[in-house]
C-alpha cells in the first residue's frame, strides 16, 4: 500500500438544460478534498469530516464517499486493508453542484491510488455511482462521470454506464449562481411528473440533438438555440425563488442559454463572449440581495481534468 494520498474532486453541472440525467460537465471550482492514508485497524474508517456543519455521518454505509470506497475495496478483495479517510467538504449541500457526487468520485480515486492504481478511471465509475446513489436513491452518472473524468459527458444509458465525452468548443465559459437556498435532490425529483406530452418530447429531443451537434461543430448559434428545457425546468423552477428574474438577467447579459444546475437551486449560464460575464454575476447577486437572498457566483471553464491527485 502506498503512503497517504490527497485528491481534489470538482463540482459539476448536471442535465445542461435539455439533457435530464444524461448530460453533465465538470467545473473548476468549488470542489471537495479527500485524503486517505494507511490506518491503524482493519478495514476502511472515516476519521474526519470538515465543512459539513456536522451533517454527514462517519458510518461507511451511510456516507457517499464511504460506500463508493468500500464497494471498490470489496471488488478488489482489499476490504481488510487498513485505510483511514478524511473528507473536506468545500461546497454546500442541496446546491445543485453535485456535492455528493464529488465526494464519491474523490473517494474512489484516492483509494484506487493508495492501493496502487489497479483500475482505470473508466473502471472506477460504477463504484462512484453506487456511492452517490446513497444521496438520492437514483442510479445516474450525470454528476459523477464529469466529476470523476472531467469534461462534458453524455450518458447514453445510466444502467449500463455507457457514456461518451463530448468535445467542448474553445472560448466557452460557465457562470454559475448559487442562491443560499437548500433544495434536496430527492425532493426535486419527487415533484417531476412521469407524464410527458408528445409535443414536449419532440421539442426536447430536437434540443438535445442540436446541443450535442453544436458542441461537436463549435456552432454557438446552434448551442444557443438548443439550450432550452421544455420538460424539467418548468416543474422545478417553482422551487427556486426569483428564478425567472435570474434567468432574464443572464440572458440579457449575452448568455447563450441558462437553466437549472442539477436539482437546483443553482443556475448556470454558458457564454462564448466573456466580456459581460463578471457584470452579469454581480447583477444577479444584487437582485438577490435586494430580495434578502445571499448568493455565491462562480466563473469557470469546463474542467477537462476531473478529479486530480495533489
Amino acid at each position: 500500500m502506498r503512503a497517504g494520498v490527497k485528491v481534489y474532486a470538482p463540482a459539476s453541472v448536471a442535465n445542461v438544460a435539455c439533457g435530464f440525467d444524461v448530460l453533465g460537465f465538470a467545473l473548476e471550482a468549488p470542489g471537495d478534498d479527500i485524503i486517505v492514508r494507511p490506518g491503524k485497524s482493519s478495514g476502511l474508517k472515516i476519521v474526519k469530516i470538515t465543512g459539513d456543519q456536522g451533517k454527514l455521518p462517519k458510518q461507511i454505509e451511510k456516507n457517499t464517499a464511504g460506500v463508493a470506497a468500500q464497494r471498490l475495496m470489496e471488488h478488489l478483495g482489499a476490504q481488510d486493508e487498513s485505510i483511514e479517510m478524511e473528507i473536506h467538504k468545500k461546497m454546500p449541500f442541496g446546491s445543485g453542484l453535485g456535492s455528493s457526487a464529488a465526494s464519491a468520485a474523490g473517494a474512489v480515486v484516492a483509494v484506487n491510488e493508495i492501493l496502487g492504481r489497479p483500475l482505470t478511471r473508466r473502471e472506477l465509475l460504477p463504484f462512484a455511482v453506487l456511492g452517490e446513489q446513497v444521496a438520492d436513491g437514483a442510479y445516474h452518472a450525470d454528476n459523477v462521470a464529469p466529476s470523476l473524468l472531467g469534461g462534458l459527458i453524455l450518458i447514453r444509458d445510466n444502467q449500463e454506464l455507457d457514456f461518451y465525452r463530448i468535445p467542448v468548443p474553445i472560448g466557452l465559459k460557465v457562470l454559475l449562481v448559487y442562491p443560499h437556498i437548500e433544495i434536496l435532490t430527492k425532493a426535486a425529483r419527487d415533484i417531476i411528473s412521469p407524464v410527458v406530452t408528445l409535443e414536449n418530447m419532440v421539442k426536447q429531443s430536437g434540443n438535445l440533438a442540436g446541443l450535442i451537434t453544436g458542441f461537436f461543430t463549435s456552432n454557438f448559434e446552434l448551442i444557443q438555440n438548443s439550450l432550452n428545457d421544455h420538460i424539467i425546468e418548468p416543474q422545478r423552477a417553482k422551487l427556486i425563488p426569483h428564478f425567472s428574474k435570474m434567468k432574464d438577467l443572464l440572458l440579457e447579459s449575452g448568455a447563450l442559454g441558462c437553466s437549472i444546475s442539477g436539482a437546483g437551486p443553482s443556475i448556470f449560464a454558458l457564454y462564448n463572449n466573456s466580456s459581460n460575464i463578471n457584470h452579469a454575476g454581480l447583477s444577479v447577486q444584487k437582485m438577490l440581495r435586494e430580495n434578502n437572498v445571499g448568493s455565491d457566483v462562480y466563473i469557470s471553464n469546463i474542467n477537462m481534468a476531473g478529479t486530480i491527485k495533489y
